[in-house]
C-alpha cells in the first residue's frame, strides 16, 4: 500500500508484530531506519515541517539523535495504523490531532531533542546535546561492583558533547 496520497512513494507492509526502532540491531535497524528516513524527508517534513526557526528547529542529521529516531518511529507506526481502511473515515484525523500535534511539537520544541542543532535554514548545524549521567545509586553500584571484582576504576572519559 503506498503512503495515502503520494504517488511514487514505496510500498510498506508492516512486520506482523512490529517493534519499536531501537530494539532493533544491525541491518535490521538500518533498513527501518532507512525506511523511516524516506517517509520524514518526503512526508512529514514536505508537508508538515514548517519553517525552521528557533522556536522549531530542524536537524539534517537527525538520525543520529536516538530520542529523535524513536519518536519519529512511533509517530510513522501510528500513520501506517490510521491510514488504513479499518481506522474508519477519521483515522487520519485521529493521527493528526492524537500522534502527530504532540509528536512533533516534542520532537521540534525550543527546548527539545535539536534545540542545538538547525534554527536557521542557512546555517546547518548539527549538535548532541550530552544526557543525564547515571544516577549516584547505580555509580556507587558499579564502584562496588569494580571493587568487589579487584578492577581498578576506569579512567574513561564519558561522550564528548
Amino acid at each position: 500500500m503506498p503512503f495515502a496520497g503520494f504517488p511514487g512513494i514505496p510500498a510498506f507492509t508492516p512486520p506482523p508484530d512490529p517493534k519499536p526502532i531501537l530494539e532493533l540491531e544491525g541491518n535490521e535497524f538500518e533498513d527501518e531506519l532507512a525506511v523511516l528516513s524516506d517517509w520524514v524527508d518526503d512526508v512529514l517534513m514536505d508537508v508538515y515541517g514548517a519553517e525552521i526557526t528557533t522556536a522549531a528547529p530542524w536537524c539534517p542529521e537527525w538520525q543520529e539523535h536516538l530520542d529523535v529516531v524513536a519518536w519519529l518511529h512511533a509517530l510513522w507506526m501510528a500513520y501506517q495504523q490510521h491510514k488504513e481502511p479499518d481506522a474508519g473515515a477519521s483515522g487520519m484525523f485521529v493521527w493528526h490531532r492524537d500522534f502527530l500535534t504532540h509528536a512533533m511539537a516534542h520532537v521540534r520544541s525550543a527546548g527539545g531533542p535539536l534545540s542545538a542543532c538547525q534554527t536557521d535554514p542557512e546555517r546547518p548545524e548539527h549538535r548532541l546535546l550530552r544526557g543525564p549521567g547515571p544516577s549516584t545509586r547505580t555509580l556507587a553500584r558499579d564502584a562496588r561492583s569494580r571493587q568487589e571484582n579487584g578492577d581498578a576504576p576506569s579512567t574513561e572519559a564519558g561522550p564528548a558533547s
